[in-house]
Formats: C-alpha cells, structure tokens, sequence
C-alpha cells in the first residue's frame, strides 16, 4: 500500500489536515523502540487505497529529540511527502520545506492558515512559490475544509523537486530570495463578512449559532406554512366542501365506494383530517396540509444553501457524523428528510461508501420526521403546550444519536473523510431562490403526491374490507401492555406503514392524553417511514439491506416505546 506522509512544523494544523484527509479510519501506533506516538489512516486516491501517516511535529530534518527521530524515521519509508506549512509565518516553515525537497521524494506542500493569512494582511503569490520551489502548492484551511479537495486532487501531479542539498548558509539565504519574491505583508481590517464566518465556523461560537440559526428556520417554516393554510388553502378547501358534499349525497353517503371516495362523515359533515376518502382527507392532506409545510422549508433551505451556511453546517457537525458513521455532508439528508423523507433517502447516494449510505437512510426513516408528520404532530399537540412537541422530538434527537452510534460500531465498511469546500457569504438571489424552491415543489407534486394518493386509496380500502381492525386487535396486546396506548390506536400505527401523517390523524378521535399522543406521535416517527420512502429504500439499499433497516426500526421502535411508557406514564 503506497504510504504519503504528513510533515511540518509543531502547531502548523498538520493533525486537523490529516484528519480531513482520514476521517474515522485512524490507528494510534507507538513507534517501535519508543515512547512516541503517531497517527496512521487510510483514504482512497483515485480508487486506490493509501495509506496516510501523521508524524510528529519537528522543525529540522536534523533531530533534537525522540519525537523529530522518528519524523524523520517515517520520512524515509514514505513514497510521498505532504508538506503542511503555517502561511501566516512561511520564513520559520520554509527551513524545513527545503530540507525535505532534498529529500528527492514525490512532495506537495499544503499552504494552511489561509485564512488568517487574509486577515492579518499577508500576501502570498502562491503561483510563483510554485514555480520557486518546483513542486504543487496548495491553498488550505484545515479547520473548515477549504482547499483540502484541491490538495487530494493535485496529488497526483506530486514530483521530486530539482532543489540540490545545500548548507545551512545556503538554505536561509534561500529562504530570504523566496520571502522578497513571494511575500507581501500590510496591515488590514478584518471584514464584516470575514468576521461573521470566522464565528459561524469554530465550534465554540458555531454551535451555538448554528442551534439559534435552526431554531429561527423552523420558526420560519411554520410561520410562512401557518399563513399559506390560513389564507390561502383553507379558504380554498371550505370553497370545495359543498363539492365534496354533493358527491357524498350522489353515493348514498354511504357503502364501501362512498367510503373509498368521501370516507366517514363526522356527525354528517366532512373533515379533512378524519374522513380519510381520497375526495376529502386524500386531497386535503397533500395539498392542505403539506403542501404549505413543504413550499415553506424548501424555501428556507434555498436561503440556507444560496447564503453558503449550509456548507459551514456540515463542516460543524462533521465530528459529531462522523462517530455515527458518516461525515458532515450526512446533514443534508437530514435536512432534505425533515421536508420530505424520499429526498432526504436519495440525497444519500451522496456519501461514498455503503456504510455511510446504510447508516444515513436507516436513520433518516427512524428518527427525521417530514414535514408531513411534522404538521401532524404540531396539530394534535400543539394546543396541549410545546413542551409536549418538544418531548417528541428531543426523543427523536435521541434515537437519531444512540442508534447512530451503534450502527456505525456494528456495521462494516469504510467512513471516508468529508471534501467540502466552504464558499463565501453571499447575499441569495431571489431569482434563484425561487427556482430552486420550484423545482423541489414540483418533484412533490409529481412524484410524492401520487404515493400520497396510493397511501390513501390502500388505507382506504383495507380499512373497508376490516382488515386493519383485525390485525390491529392482534398486536393490541402490545400496543395496551407494552406501550401504554389505548387498543383503538392499534390500527392507527399498522396505518403509519402506509401513510404516517395520516395516522397521526386518526390518533386525534381517541381520547387520548397528552403523554399518551407524545408516545403514539413518537412510535409513528420511529417505526416505519411511509411507503414511499420504503420504495425509495429498496432502490438505493437493496433488499438485503433493506430488510435489516426494516429489523432495526422495528427493534427501536418497541424499545422506545417501552421505555417512554415507563418513563411518563409509569408501570
């Protein structure tokens, strides 16, 4: 296996590039003979796997200590040399460089602290350090991932430099031709926008502006949802209801084909949410209920995606994804999920391996509840206080981290690092916004919103011929002694395989506490995504795969839920 080797001066950010380069796959070796330790990993390198050594900090080739002994021991092992050198002080980083490009090894030198370079006014003409020094020179900030994709692109350009050994007095004179050249220092401002994206980058500011930044989205998304139903759907579906009426009085208002089409009169009118007929709840739920949500989200994502905040998210998270078994592009699913769960599932294909597309799938249909299941949930909870929303999804954020991190321990495969490049801050085009926000709403309508109707016409007639009432009454038992539910909400979780915003739906008719619709309302988002998403599941895992994701769910799920009857309603 080729070996590349990362060297460079202490505190030059040289084990945050290895870890960019790395990811999960990392083994801490004790060098044979000594105390000192070093990092190895792997990567692949056009299809190829290589290994990534991470040598301890020195600052000569000619050693002082154990540590700057087995550097050099490690050097001349290696088939490439990874140069990681501080741009904000290249004259003290150069000694070094030069050593090694007389080494006659294939080498590549990684400019890091770019960005601080910027802010305290350092110019440094990276094309004609090249040309200097004869060997690729690359641009990075290993902190935030910028240039790290550059960097392994321009491996394989990597070549012995032409530099002949010299003298110690021939290197710092060296050293001083190549700062005059290539370095030009005047003192700067840090910009607004450079400030706002050091803050929103490091995990000590970033996190918290990253937790306030989400909770303002969804603010957002259920301010604009709310308002679309208020005033422009609700108005439209009251406007449809004497329609939907004539047609029931045409069927009888009765019989299996009126309760295919209208479905149950509540008290001889007809309500959208409990009607269940494709008529009535069929067309009300998509459009009237959904609809607004998603239009509102895909919206506010656009801003999130367009601004160059999206990019810093997955850069923040991508330790945290990384010990569930992906890295952090894995939130992006997670966000495409909370709109639409088929989205989010297909977003997946993203990551590189199929553990990281396993992981991400099976955890997007536990634990991301769409935007769909979202409206429900705040419709039959909200009224009861937030504190009981808040009950569901933190259980959700739970199980999305507990489950996460077993699968990432039990199953196999690879977690390659994450390439990310971090964009500027830039002011969104509403033009652009609104495409995209058009082109995801009409994916939806064209190939959601017909699972929707499918969902709704097998409800329907399965409800019809008492064959959800039956297998209801056979898992009842657990339903009542395990879970703590009443026995009539059986049938509405055998619905949520089919359709999980409709089953929530059906839990409203039923009496049921508070803590008791926080458990029902949190077993619908954990135990099956809707058929749609199942579809979708089965294309991009397999089957094998699909059938342990179905296993995993149905584990969690029963676990879950016993322990929150416990816990809230008690033995």
């Amino acid at each position: 296996m080729k070996k590349i080797i990362l060297m460079g001066n202490p505190n030059v950010g040289k084990s945050v590039v290895f870890s960019r380069l790395t990811g999960a796959n990392v083994i801490a070796s004790n060098y044979p003979g000594t105390t000192v330790d070093f990092y190895g990993g792997t990567m692949r390198l056009e299809g190829e796997q290589v290994k990534i050594i991470d040598a301890p900090g020195t600052y000569s080739l000619q050693p002082s200590n154990k540590a700057e002994e087995v550097s050099v021991n490690l050097l001349n092992d290696a088939d490439m040399v990874i140069n990681v050198v501080d741009a904000t002080n290249l004259e003290r980083n150069l000694y070094l460089m030069l050593e090694l490009l007389e080494k006659d090894k294939p080498f590549i030198v990684a400019l890091n602290l770019w960005d601080e370079t910027k802010h305290m006014g350092i110019d440094i003409d990276v094309e004609k350090l090249e040309k200097m020094l004869g060997v690729p020179v690359v641009p990075t900030v290993a902190l935030t991932g910028e240039g790290i994709k550059e960097l392994v692109t321009r491996l394989k350009e990597v070549k012995a430099s032409e530099v002949s050994p010299m003298s110690e007095g021939e290197r710092w004179v060296k050293i001083g031709e190549i700062i005059k050249e290539v370095e030009v220092i005047k003192h700067r401002h840090h910009t607004l926008r450079e400030r706002l994206s050091d803050l929103t980058i490091k995990p000590i500011t970033g996190i918290p502006i990253a937790i306030v930044i989400i909770a303002l989205s969804f603010l957002l998304v259920r301010l604009i949802g709310e308002n679309l139903i208020t005033y422009a759907l609700d108005p439209v579906f009251d406007a449809y209801r004497p329609v939907a009426m004539n047609i029931s009085n045409l069927l009888g208002s009765g019989g299996i084909i009126h309760d295919i089409l209208i479905g149950t009169l509540i008290d001889g009118k007809i309500d959208y949410l409990q009607s269940m007929g494709i008529f009535t709840t069929g067309l009300y739920v998509p459009f009237g209920a959904v609809l607004p949500y998603i239009i509102s989200f895909y919206f506010t994502l656009s801003i999130l995606e367009d601004s160059g905040y999206l990019p810093r998210l997955a850069t923040l998270v991508d330790n945290i994804f990384h010990r569930l078994g992906m890295h952090g592009h894995g939130i992006v699913p997670v966000f495409l999920g909370l709109g639409c769960n088929v989205p989010g599932v297909l977003s997946s294909r993203a990551l590189e391996t199929r553990k990281q597309r396993f992981i991400s799938a099976t955890l997007t249909a536990i634990a991301v509840p769409c935007m769909a299941q979202t409206a429900m949930i705040f419709g039959i909870l909200g009224h009861y206080g937030m504190r009981y929303i808040l009950m569901v999804y933190a259980t959700l954020f739970t199980v999305f981290i507990v489950v996460g991190l077993i699968l990432n321990k039990f199953v196999k495969g690879e977690s390659p690092e994450i390439f990310l490049e971090i964009p500027p801050y830039r002011r969104p085009s509403a033009r652009a916004i609104a495409k995209k926000t058009w082109m995801r709403i009409r994916w939806f309508l064209q190939d959601a919103i017909p699972w929707l109707f499918l969902g709704v016409f097998i409800v329907n007639i399965l409800y019809a011929i008492h064959f959800l009432q039956w297998i209801g009454g056979v898992f009842s038992p657990v339903t009542e002694g395990w879970l703590g539910l009443p026995r009539e909400s059986t049938t509405a979780l055998m619905i949520g395989f089919l359709r999980k915003d409709l089953a929530v739906g059906m839990l409203l008719p039923l009496g049921m506490r508070p803590l008791q619709l926080v458990i029902a309302s949190t077993l619908l988002g954990v135990y099956f995504p809707c058929i749609a998403t199942f579809a979708v599941m089965l294309k991009e895992l397999g089957i094998k795969d699909l059938i342990k994701a179905i296993l995993i769910m149905i584990f969690t799920a029963l676990t879950v839920g016993g322990i929150m009857r416990f816990v809230l309603l008690g033995v």
